[in-house]
């Protein structure tokens, strides 16, 4: 009993420094697990946080309609305890990340987190399930109690670690194993540039890390000698060296030990890319986002909404195929453009037929937002007090608009003026979506009266841990 006892608090802290970590790394997230512990054990599911409902039909045709999942015939010839004997693929459920393992210690598991719809490379978090697999197959092939509850911690505060691993990983593949590169100091190098100052001014340009043995491929324009090149652990001098490559196609160069140069023209296929963008920037491997950085850590975020409830809504309206793909389109270019420019700024999207009348600045005749010249110009609209009403027939009606109406339940007060005054606006009307972007806080989407794009935080799970149900047991609940 008190080993089952132990084993269970084992796995929550495991779990609970996942969720955890994740969290920080995407926002609130949620994690399951599905596992078996020898070859002839039920499978069992710990799902507290209800991550896995709607997907029974595909769960029970994986793991109770075939034995196929259990045929692993060489788990009990392998000695080493410790480590996973391997590590199987995602199951590709939709809106899940998975990732499964089997080990002699723990006979199959299969995690599971969230898809969040803004990630810029699900890659990192991949590598974040894989060392839970590791640490639940090592926990359960110890038995002593001394460090119960350090697996949780290297999790909660895993993720400088799992881009390394996504990276070297990638770049193994690539290259080959004898990497040259080291990419624990270029990724420490990252986030402290990122923070560093110069003259009251946040980083900004570009830098890339490269082997050396691929430096010969690149257009130098300028080139340090050896014994003069700065080194990548001085911050400061990093920093303003990247004056010179501001706002340009200009980069600095590392071997990701020193900066050796300042180049242009298109850099090596295979290299590691830090965007500096004032207060957050991007890591880019090959030229592929992996994550952004900003606060001095590592996110998964690509810092734009991707505004998936607007999609939804107009997809459930009565506007065309083609005329929900164009408005939609219209809408994030202008969410994003304020985004990028840090303005905020508040837009009606209008399906009645014809449009609602709204206080503000008319125009003679609307602008047909499907042309560049009248987008572009709608762009820099929105940085004006007030809102634009863009109408179901892909136009502009007017900007500058007030939205009134009478007081509801649920404002929220720590929010400005163009939160609470969409509220009350969608309140009072129907066929009416509003997307309010904030410079500081996420964009979003409110329709009668009610913020869609609220996020949840997920109550903590208690650490007096049920005995997990089997996957037969769950169905039924």
């Amino acid at each position: 009993m008190i080993n089952k006892t132990l084993g269970r608090l084992r796995a929550f802290h495991i779990f609970e420094g996942l969720c955890e970590g994740l969290s920080l790394f995407s926002g609130p997230t949620r994690a399951a697990l599905v596992y078996a512990s020898r070859p002839d054990s039920p499978i069992k599911i710990y799902d507290p946080q209800e991550l896995l409902r709607g997907h029974e039909p595909k769960l029970k045709e994986l793991y109770l309609d075939s034995d196929k999942w259990r045929d692993f015939p060489n788990i009990r010839k392998v000695r080493c305890l410790k480590y996973p004997l391997s590590i199987e693929d995602s199951l590709e459920l939709t809106g899940l990340i998975s990732r499964g393992g089997r080990s002699p210690s723990v006979f199959y598991q299969m995690w599971f987190t969230e898809h969040h719809p803004d990630m810029c490379s699900i890659g990192p978090t991949e590598r974040w399930l894989e060392q839970a697999i590791w640490l639940l197959s090592h926990e359960a092939a110890t038995e002593s109690t001394i460090h119960t509850g350090t697996s949780g911690c290297v999790l909660r505060e895993y993720s400088t670690h799992a881009v390394r691993d996504y990276i070297v990983d990638e770049l193994n593949i690539a290259l080959g194993m004898d990497l040259q590169l080291r990419v624990y100091p270029v990724l420490d190098a990252v986030l402290g540039i990122s923070k560093t100052l110069e003259e009251g001014a946040w980083p900004r340009g570009k830098m890339v890390c490269i082997e050396s043995r691929a430096l010969s491929k690149v257009n130098f324009l300028a080139r340090f000698p050896d014994f003069e090149q700065p080194s990548l652990k001085n911050f400061k001098h990093v920093r303003k060296l990247l004056q010179a490559v501001e706002y340009s196609e200009r980069k600095l160069i590392s071997d990701g030990k020193f900066i050796i140069g300042i180049a242009t023209g298109e850099m090596p296929k295979y290299r590691i890319s830090a965007d500096f963008r004032g207060g957050h920037g991007f890591l880019l491997l090959n030229g592929n986002q992996i994550c952004s950085f900003f606060d001095g850590r590592f996110h998964s975020s690509t810092r734009q909404a991707k505004l998936v409830e607007l999609e939804e809504i107009l997809i459930e309206s009565q506007l065309d195929t083609p005329d929900q793909h164009t408005l939609f389109k219209i809408i994030s270019a202008i969410v994003h453009n304020a985004e990028d420019h840090k303005h905020g700024c508040t837009l009606v999207v209008d399906l009645n037929d014809p449009p609602i009348k709204i206080s503000g600045q008319h125009l003679e005749a609307p602008l047909d937002l499907q042309q560049d010249c009248f987008l572009e110009l709608t762009q820099s609209l929105s940085a004006l007090d007030g809102s634009l009403h863009i109408g179901r027939d892909l136009k502009l009606w007017g900007f500058a608009c007030i939205l009134d109406g009478r007081a509801i339940p649920g404002e929220d007060r720590a929010r400005g003026a163009r939160f609470n005054s969409a509220l009350r606006f969608t309140a009072e009307h129907h066929n009416i979506v509003v997307v309010v972007v904030s410079s500081d806080r996420p964009v979003s989407v409110i329709q009668e009266g009610v913020e869609l794009t609220a996020q949840c935080e997920w109550k903590p799970v208690s650490a007096r841990l049920p005995t997990p149900p089997t996957l037969e047991q769950w169905l039924e609940e």
